[in-house]
């Protein structure tokens, strides 16, 4: 008897999965993810690279399918998968995990709901897509032994494997036409590294979405009866193939939904490159702990892993000139850090770009590799943060995970506030609290009404 393939395997899973299957501690992390990522997505509401993709759509209009968050927009669904996945990743404030390799699980999120609203689904079926976005998408950042990034490929090329899947699910795609529309995918969208290397550009948030969008199209071509290459993974010129050499198929395929992965889903406390977040817990922790203005600093020693330096380190990152270089900055992140004593979204505004402060003291922040560090990774993201003044005194800190990781989730009450302060310009107090309940109790309705809601005029 032929073995199954890799997909038919994982479409198998994905097909019978239901609603009534899913834990509640999994079904309320749904909702802490999509609490999560629509706040985002509010902050992004008045981004260049957003609004920019949104008037396009707008002029080329289209049957009115799926709804543009805040914005309220009816546009067709797959248009709306890349808009709404570009206006939750374009802060990069919104969910990581990182194993072997890195990807942004919510990323997913809008190929649920615009399929969802498509077929006028029910919020249940939406969370059941979810649940398959992160399980999979997880699943596939440690199939890669070392990741796809460390063969200078970027995780979209993880992410059009999984966006068929979450929108397939809602289309109701039974395991061939699932297994078809992965093989569709998964034949394009392949995405080089370079969005997140040197100067960075609006790709570095977009190429993620465009996978998002590229796998909903391919659920619809499924749908119509279109046909994929079904050894997609580990066929001749698969991707097993091509990208070889090393792979855990164990961690693909090892019981799926045994232990669900959006339990190891990490959420950010800073909007920056998630590589950086021990360091600026560690470094926040120095400063405000021993009142050090930016001034009385003489030097910072930054501690981290290989990959940690080799992304956040290298010249262009010493003279940002753009959010997206900087949000991929240690060094400019750090010295906002000593200069502010937070990170917001507002630390990487053109005015604060022009900050002569930053400038003062960026020059004085170093990295420096350890192998020690680089053995903990990914289990731990340890950090040594070392600050010494000019009166000759030294501060330092250890860390080895921040705030947001699974070992220290953030609370109910962070993420309010980490919503409202994204959505503060765009609204109310009152608005704001409905919206939490109407997310938190979604499953009592459906996803055109969840999403008719979440319109900034309504």
């Amino acid at each position: 008897m032929k073995k199954k393939s890799i997909s038919r395997q994982i479409a198998e899973f994905a097909v019978g999965l239901q609603y009534k299957h899913l834990p509640k501690k999994v079904v309320n992390e749904v909702k802490r993810f999509l609490y999560d990522s629509i706040g985002c997505a509010y902050g992004a509401y008045h981004t260049k690279d957003v609004n920019i993709i949104r008037d396009i759509y707008k002029q080329m209009g289209g049957k009115e399918e799926a709804t543009v968050i805040g914005f309220g927009d009816n546009i067709p669904a797959v248009n709306a998968a890349l808009v709404n996945s570009l206006m939750i990743r374009s802060l990069d404030f919104n969910d990581i995990y990182w194993k072997e390799d890195p990807a942004h699980p919510s990323d997913l999120i809008p190929a649920a709901l615009s399929i969802g609203e498509l077929v006028d689904a029910s919020m249940t079926e939406v969370i059941t897509a979810i649940v398959l976005a992160y399980e999979f998408e997880q699943r596939l950042c440690e199939f890669a032994v070392p990741g796809l990034r460390e063969r200078k490929w970027h995780h979209a090329t993880i992410t059009q494997f999984v966006s068929p899947i979450v929108a397939g699910k809602l289309l109701k795609l039974n395991v061939n036409e699932m297994v078809n529309a992965i093989g569709i995918s998964g034949c394009h969208s392949h995405t080089i590294g370079c969005p997140t290397a040197g100067k960075l550009s609006m790709m570095k948030n977009t190429v993620d979405p465009m996978a998002v969008q590229a796998g909903v199209f391919a659920a619809l071509m499924a749908k119509k009866g279109y046909t994929g290459t079904e050894e997609i993974f580990e066929g001749k010129e698969g991707l097993m193939d091509v990208y070889g050499p090393e792979w855990e198929k164990e961690k693909l395929l090892g019981g799926p939904g045994r232990n669900f992965k959006i339990l190891e889903c990490s959420m950010k406390a800073f909007p920056t490159e998630a590589l950086s977040h021990t360091h600026l817990t560690a470094t926040l922790k120095v400063v405000i702990r021993n009142n050090i203005s930016y001034d009385r600093i003489k030097e910072v020693k930054i501690t981290t892993i290989a990959r940690a330096y080799d992304i956040l380190f290298d010249p262009h990152k010493y003279r940002p000139q753009s959010r997206e270089t900087a949000d991929h900055s240690l060094p400019y992140c750090i010295a906002a850090a000593l200069v502010d004593h937070k990170i917001t979204t507002q630390s990487f505004s053109d005015e604060k770009l022009k900050d002569s402060r930053i400038w003062e003291v960026i020059d004085k922040i170093k990295g420096e590799v350890s192998d020690e560090f680089e053995k903990m990774f990914p289990a731990k993201q340890p950090s040594r943060v070392v600050i010494k003044t000019k009166d000759g005194k030294e501060y330092s800190e250890y860390l080895e995970y921040s705030k947001g990781d699974p070992r220290q989730p953030m609370t109910l009450e962070e993420l309010e506030t980490k919503f409202n302060s994204l959505s503060s310009g765009l609204l109310t107090p009152q608005r704001q609290l409905r919206i939490k309940e109407s997310i938190f109790d979604c499953e009592k309705i459906g996803v055109r009404k969840f999403m008719e809601d979440l319109a900034v005029n309504s």
